[in-house]
């Protein structure tokens, strides 16, 4: 059963507009879920490895990934219609912008006790 155009225009209407820009640009529907999925999947693993990661074992880090594989595809479907790729996007620059000033008073803390 094919959907009409009326019923595409709705659906892509409703979506957010990372997702919107995926399904509009990709060849076709199935390739965009995956690269959707993938968008998700990266942006969740900077997230992660900006603001909570710790030393582990090889181990422990891949379950701990392979765990965040499953929380991911939940995510893709909430993804459609909610902004969660973009969310990520504003996650992963405060924590980008976080490390940054961190890294620069630490540099500074140092040159000043070596004076």
């Amino acid at each position: 059963m094919s959907a009409s155009v009326g019923d595409t225009e709705f659906v892509f209407g409703k979506m957010s507009g990372i997702a919107r820009f995926i399904y509009e640009v990709m060849p076709s529907y199935t390739a965009a879920g995956y690269v959707l999925f993938a968008l998700v999947f990266l942006m969740s693993a900077i997230v992660y490895k900006l603001g909570f990661a710790r030393k582990l074992r090889p181990l422990q880090t891949l379950l701990i990934y392979a765990f965040l594989f499953i929380g991911c595809l939940i995510l893709t479907f909430l993804g459609f219609f909610l902004p969660i790729v973009e969310a990520l996007i504003v996650a992963a620059l405060i924590l980008i912008i976080y490390r940054v000033r961190r890294m620069n008073e630490y540099k500074e803390k140092k040159e000043d006790s070596i004076i």
